[in-house]
């Protein structure tokens, strides 16, 4: 792994597939946000929750049962970040009979920023994400406000 002073932010994701169903249409677009150095893929890790709420590891190489290996270029990819207790956390959320990636990554195209900030002295203190739920929510509020 690089230098971590000169990272860029880290994130993660846990995306749901109900029962299990992954088309492997969002492949593509996360390659191309690896092939074109946006992201760094730190950990990628796809689980299954039973019916029973029990979680499993998976492999899964083919997403979109078309006979290749759309995952091969992922396969290994992982720096330990994701342990049992976040595999813990995702059986919290998941629904019974469902899959999810679990992806974790770099923002490399803030990592310039990033460094530059460290190196005078910031530090970052908070940060999340404003899911796009929340987003139109807010917009119909305003739409709604400003038509009365």
């Amino acid at each position: 792994m690089r230098d971590l002073d000169e990272m860029g932010p880290v994130d993660y994701l846990v995306v749901e597939f109900p029962d299990g169903r992954l088309t492997g249409e969002g492949l593509p677009l996360l390659v191309d946000l690896v092939d074109r150095s946006i992201i760094r893929v730190l950990d990628l890790i796809f689980v299954r929750k039973r019916d029973d709420g029990t979680v499993e590891g998976l492999e899964l190489t083919d997403v979109d049962h078309d006979g290749t290996l759309d995952m091969l270029m992922f396969e290994g990819v992982t720096t330990g970040l994701v342990d049992a207790d976040d595999l813990a956390d995702a059986a919290d959320i998941l629904n019974p009979g469902s899959v999810a990636a679990i992806l974790v990554y770099e923002n490399r195209w803030a990592a310039p920023l990033a460094t530059a900030l460290r190196r005078g002295g910031g530090q970052l203190v908070a940060g999340g994400r404003v899911p796009v739920q929340a987003l139109l929510a807010a917009v119909e509020r305003v739409d709604a406000e400003a038509s009365r």
